[in-house]
């Protein structure tokens, strides 16, 4: 892969010399767009195949290359600022995260610490983080063989749950319920590492060279949407999810239906949370586990949820956390000073038909002239195979409902997925 740098603006140096400029890493074509709106100058770090004339209106440079090789994407990052200095990087993608808080702490620009990037990204760190910390207890080790699978359970009993380290989107998430699952198991997450992993699935290469164990946490999970400002959280959202198999995520919505006094519960334990992970600036998901004892952190990332999850907050709550994100560091958007009172209902559906051939896609022309429809994406067409579902990537789309309340747009999400047929055959 090779890099380029491309300059896209037809404006001088001269005459945006006075706008505050931002590195943005990775990302979506929505990002650079909401940081021009925003009224900054942007310098936009991408995968080649990711970035195209739709960036144009809105980037000023373009950096080309694989961002995930930090080493490769300093030096670069380097002379460019020197040539075309920015204030900050950014980065609201899992894979432009560490790359960001390196490229900050290597320009002396500020942001979130390498330390506390990294302790989100590492389970391991994190958990042994929070038990110094005395927040969120949860017996967690790290483990090679079915031999230590063996000894944790032996030490904590069973059902467990075994983990990438350092991974999202439900990644290789196995629970074992018996003994005769250990080896089992063990083979499975060992056969994820398959050499079939591009630059832009994993975020290390060495995902599955050693797992987490943990106790397995019981109970409903939600998901927590937080912005901060210099140490001060801001509990923007609460998010309700719908889990299936392998810990895949089927369905979201907003505002959280758990009671009052649980919700309290859990604004003070992510607020302890951040505290104690360092995490003092912008935005985090945080998912959280209703346990029997008690809410329980799964785990964090310093960014916005995936799975459209910023849009149901801009519907359920009137903020869009990707502008704050953006923008907080530049003073071009006022801090929140209060959490946000819900306005409405939002929730996301994702299709997930059988797996095999698609045959028969229909019911799209329908879905989209609903009154209660916002958004419906397919990935997936006549004659696309569909895989398994074992990882958050491998759903084929989702159906994006509103509702004057959470109830309302969870039945119109789940009335429009049911309205779109996608009919399979088996693979011969």
């Amino acid at each position: 892969m090779s890099d380029h740098v491309v300059s896209t603006s037809q404006r001088s140096s001269a005459v945006t010399a006075a706008r505050p400029r931002v590195l943005v890493i990775g990302g979506k074509l929505d990002h650079v767009r909401k940081a021009r709106e925003l009224g900054l100058d942007v310098v936009h770090v991408q995968f080649p195949d990711e970035y195209d004339r739709g960036h144009w209106p809105y980037v000023d440079q373009a950096l080309l290359l694989d961002y995930g090789d930090v080493d490769r994407l300093l030096p670069l990052v380097r002379a460019l600022h020197e040539a075309y200095p920015f204030q900050a990087a950014v980065s609201l993608y899992e894979l432009g995260l560490l790359p960001a808080a390196r490229v900050n702490e290597a320009l002396g620009l500020g942001g979130e610490s390498v330390a506390t990037v990294e302790l989100l990204l590492d389970k391991w760190r994190m958990r042994q983080q929070l038990a110094a910390s005395g927040v969120s207890p949860v017996a967690a080790a790290v483990g090679r063989s079915a031999r230590d699978i063996q000894e944790f359970v032996e030490a904590h009993g069973l059902p467990v749950i075994v983990k990438p380290i350092r991974e999202s989107g439900s990644l290789g998430v196995f629970r074992i319920r018996d003994q005769d699952e250990v080896d089992s198991v063990t083979e499975r997450f060992r056969a994820l590492d398959d050499g079939h992993w591009t630059a832009k699935d994993l975020s290390f290469a060495d995902s599955f060279s050693e797992f987490l164990i943990e106790e397995y946490l019981d109970g409903a999970e939600i998901s927590v949407e937080t912005l901060s400002f210099d140490g001060r959280h801001v509990v923007v959202a609460l998010t309700d999810k719908e889990t299936g198999p392998g810990f895949v995520e089927l369905g979201h919505s907003q505002p959280s239906d758990c009671s009052p006094e649980t919700l309290d519960e859990v604004r003070q334990l992510v607020t302890d949370f951040l505290d104690a992970v360092g995490l003092r600036n912008g935005a985090a998901h945080t998912e959280v586990k209703l346990t029997s004892r008690g809410p329980r952190i799964v785990e964090s990332h310093n960014r916005i949820g995936g799975d459209r999850i910023n849009d149901l907050t801009e519907i359920a709550y009137g903020v869009d956390m990707e502008r704050y994100a953006l923008g907080a560091g530049f003073d071009v958007v006022e801090p929140l000073t209060a959490a946000p009172r819900p306005r409405g209902g939002a929730a996301i559906r994702f299709l997930t038909p059988e797996p095999g051939r698609i045959v028969e896609v229909t019911g799209l022309d329908a879905v989209r002239a609903d009154p209660a429809y916002v958004d419906l994406q397919l990935k997936v067409g006549p004659g696309d195979d569909v895989p398994p579902l074992t990882w958050n990537e491998d759903k084929v789309g989702h159906i994006l409902a509103r509702g004057a309340t959470r109830t309302e747009a969870v039945a119109h999400a789940r009335r429009l997925a049911a309205a779109v047929d996608i009919r399979t055959e088996p693979l011969a």
